[in-house]
């Protein structure tokens, strides 16, 4: 879009969550706020995002496509990355692995430019005015508008972060990326040293076919504290199969957790479940094959990834595969995952994930928690080159419109047998809802089978509440806050809470269940008189008028599914990435008014019943992943 001889209008962006300045004349672009929608002269980029958002989502996977088909001297920069014939490295870089969830925050950003150009096609500009504290945002405006020939002005605003970095993260994020890779990994190689060799001998001897990939987390802590395995993320399904006689082989992915504060104490844990599996169940951490020569091979493939990684940066920085020059956003991410903390890791996956699927007798089917992480396309390949049999992928828990890690653009399920994207042989979806979403995305058909919702089973027996009807003068609403796995969105949830209770004219009970790996303290709101439990939530739901959710939890799904009224963040600092986004009957709200008002209105509302029906396929008895797992000839 060329400047011309015509005035055109003069644009100023404003990048903060703070009312912005009058400016007479001006068309102000709200960049953080969804605004008022009175002013015609005033434009909401978050609405523009929710208003064009197939397209926005289509434009953004495609950019990400084409950065991987650039060629440099005739090769693909897929091609370029490959560290094992077949496999190419591409595919556990950030720009890949598209994390907006946590990782890759400038995701955000990049999706407010593609609508900020979609929305700025065909006007014309005399001057453009960035009110902002982002270099990067800044850098991307002022190339925008150098293509456009206009002129370009950065006011930079002075923001007050609310947690700054402590002095050594400071001293550690000056230090080169080298360095700061090398620190990560003794970091890592220390705390998880004492679960070397764990379970590795009983994994060599297994005699079981059938192999699980999860996460040593989200356990049931009676049941371990017995010795026994029980997983939240697979419900019965483990007790369901030993009665059948299947033997089977679970890799554990250790997180830290309350039960588990340290991965001594997961070892000990480990061994238990080994020594009351019997042999009917075997079990391994990924950790478990840790050694001095998987360290060692590591650095080699790291310094072999330096090498051919060359020239690539200037190359996908000069190109113009989108609208609007992204790549400033993500310039910091890109060597993160090259030569940083993230690249190493990435490849101690890799080389770990070889080492325990190369130890494992041959499998007839292996199963893993799908949501397209780094690691995960590290492991299919591993399974697939071990010449393993059936590898299926199944997201645990809902699939996101915003979560982009789910969606890839559609000539990445091309099969050209040269790099191709990572794919698991089947995808086992858990409902209508995660199987139309898959679908719409371009994921083949036939690749996809329905299962049941194990994480949610219990469901199948839950029993929903009546309609409650509230009195208008003496009301007590009973609130049920459900946080979140990331701090930043628990904290933004909490203190919107906490300036809309003086809002509301009714008394107020306020019951707080955390995620098990965010804590919230009562002390850290003084302003709100609340319980913390850390109970299952089918027994908090009884009790409860309402359920208040953050922008991106997926328990929101949960008391959906349970039939009661849920408000939800509204966060302009984010895409919408509630699982409940365009369902009817749910709540949202932005601002401290929006939420008194919306929590006085759900607590009055008619209550869904549908919502399981919606969401997941549901049978205790779970016919459909024994059809799955138990119909396949030994080998």
């Amino acid at each position: 879009m060329k400047n011309s001889e015509a005035t055109g209008e003069q644009l100023f962006i404003w990048d903060s969550e703070q009312i912005p300045p009058v400016m007479a004349d001006w068309t102000s672009m709200l960049w953080r706020r969804f605004g008022d929608g009175v002013s015609p002269r005033e434009v909401s980029i978050p609405k523009l995002i929710e208003e064009n958002a197939a397209a926005l989502k289509a434009s953004y996977l495609s950019w990400i496509y084409n950065l991987g088909e650039l060629r440099i001297n005739g090769q693909r920069v897929v091609d370029r990355l490959e560290i094992r014939s077949g496999f190419s490295y591409w595919w556990m870089t950030h720009l890949a692995e598209k994390c907006n969830y946590s990782k890759s925050p400038q995701i955000t950003v990049a999706f407010r430019l593609l609508a900020f150009a979609l929305w700025a096609t065909g006007r014309t500009f005399d001057r453009v005015i960035l009110a902002s504290d982002d270099g990067r945002l800044a850098k991307c405006i002022r190339l925008w508008c150098s293509d456009s020939g206009l002129k370009f002005e950065w006011q930079r605003l002075k923001v007050s972060r609310a947690k700054p970095k402590t002095f050594l993260k400071r001293c550690y994020h000056r230090f080169p990326y080298s360095f700061q890779a090398l620190f990560s990994l003794g970091y890592y190689l220390f705390h998880r040293w004492p679960l070397r060799d764990s379970g590795r001998k009983a994994w060599r001897e297994t005699t079981g076919q059938l192999t699980f990939i999860s996460y040593f987390f989200n356990l049931d802590p009676d049941a371990a504290k017995e010795g026994c395995f029980k997983s939240r993320y697979w419900a019965h399904l483990p007790d369901n199969l030993q009665r059948e006689g299947v033997q089977t082989n679970w890799l554990h992915l250790y997180v830290k957790d309350g039960l588990h504060p340290s991965a001594k104490k997961a070892a000990i844990t480990l061994k238990q479940f080994n020594i009351t599996g019997k042999g009917s169940q075997t079990h391994v951490t990924l950790d478990s094959f840790l050694s001095a020569k998987v360290v060692l091979m590591v650095l080699f493939d790291a310094f072999r990834l330096s090498m051919v990684s060359r020239g690539l940066r200037k190359t996908i920085a000069s190109s113009r595969a989108a609208s609007v020059n992204l790549w400033p956003l993500f310039d910091e991410e890109w060597l993160n995952a090259l030569k940083g903390p993230a690249a190493l890791m990435n490849l101690l996956f890799f080389r770990l994930f070889e080492s325990a699927i190369n130890e494992l007798p041959k499998q007839r089917a292996g199963v893993y928690l799908q949501e397209n992480q780094a690691w995960e396309f590290a492991c299919i390949h591993a399974w697939k080159h071990a010449d393993h049999g059936l590898l299926i992928g199944t997201p645990h828990s809902t699939v996101r419109y915003w979560d982009l890690r789910y969606f890839f653009d559609s000539r990445s399920y091309r099969r050209t047998g040269v790099n191709d994207l990572p794919l698991p042989d089947k995808v086992a979806l858990n409902g209508v809802a995660a199987l139309d979403e898959y679908l719409k995305g371009g994921y083949p058909e036939a690749d996809c089978v329905e299962v049941e919702a194990l994480r949610y089973i219990y469901l199948s027996d839950f029993t929903a509440k009546r309609n409650r009807v509230l009195m208008p003068s003496n009301v007590v609403v009973h609130l049920l806050v459900l946080g979140d796995y990331l701090q930043s969105n628990t904290r933004k949830q909490m203190r919107l809470l906490e300036q809309a209770v003086p809002l509301m004219q009714v008394d107020l009970t306020i019951i707080v269940k955390p995620h098990p790996n965010c804590p919230i303290v009562p002390e850290d709101y003084p302003h709100l008189r609340m319980n913390v439990t850390m109970a299952p939530i089918w027994t908090l739901v009884a009790a409860c008028d309402v359920a208040y959710t953050s922008n991106a939890t997926s328990a929101a799904v949960d008391a959906y599914c349970m039939s009661v009224p849920v408000v939800s963040v509204l966060d302009s600092d984010d895409l919408n990435q509630n699982p409940l986004r365009g369902r009817g009957g749910v709540f949202f709200a932005g601002s401290p008014k929006e939420l008194a008002d919306a929590l006085i209105s759900a607590s009055t509302s008619s209550i869904s019943t549908e919502g399981r029906s919606v969401f997941f396929t549901l049978d205790p008895e779970l016919p459909r992943w024994r059809t799955l797992l138990l119909n396949f000839p030994s080998l």
